[in-house]
């Protein structure tokens, strides 16, 4: 398998010519869903979730399919079983891809904005996607994507996920919002924290798994 880091929280994944898109949104790129055969999204907010985008895909390729929340499905809802709806514990195939869902809740950003639904993604025993949460599955996976920097996160319960999930490599996500200088920061603290198993790369990278 292939992993590539496009914008923000967004990856591209790629095994025997099929290609799934996790959370192409606002910020991941202007050919995010490029060759998509499959799309998963972990919850409904717009930096995750580019529904433009992703309606011209799915009305352009009618083979393309999204597995996600019950609030993006219905936002989606115009194509109807091609938006499937999916909750802790499911288990399906997408694209030739075995996902295994995790998690329930975004992770709490200010009291005042309600919780909403967020769902974690693990690819083929790979790969763990965990959107806007600190979900910790009960399964282990080699490769573990880190968001590094989001309102509802500091960076020592970033470093605390890498220690519960103890990945052989992992990848900085969710990391649009930090500035050039908070980059290298994070780049350097990430190292410190993990051994250096866990990196950021640049949008646009692409790793063998």
């Amino acid at each position: 398998m292939q992993l590539t880091k496009l914008g923000h929280s967004c990856v591209r994944l790629g095994k025997n010519d099929s290609t799934l898109v996790i959370d192409p949104g606002v910020w991941s790129g202007p050919d995010a869903l490029a060759g998509a055969r499959a799309v998963l999204v972990t919850h409904e907010h717009p930096d995750h979730l580019n529904a433009d985008a992703l309606r011209a895909a799915m009305t352009a390729d009618s083979d393309l399919e999204l597995w996600s929340t019950a609030s993006v499905a219905e936002k989606l809802g115009e194509f109807g079983r091609r938006a499937h709806v999916v909750a802790h514990g499911d288990r399906f195939s997408a694209a030739g891809f075995d996902v295994h869902v995790y998690g329930r809740d975004h992770a709490r950003i200010v009291p005042q904005i309600p919780v909403i639904a967020n769902v974690c993604f693990g690819v083929d025993g790979e790969v763990f996607h965990p959107g806007d949460s600190l979900t910790v599955p009960e399964d282990r996976f080699p490769t573990v994507l880190v968001p590094v920097s989001a309102p509802w996160l500091k960076f020592s319960e970033a470093a605390d996920f890498i220690a519960s999930t103890a990945p052989t490599r992992g990848y900085a996500i969710h990391d649009a919002i930090i500035s050039e200088f908070g980059l290298g920061l994070v780049s350097n603290l990430l190292n410190l924290v993990s051994g250096g198993s866990v990196t950021r790369v640049e949008p646009g990278t692409t790793v063998d798994l």
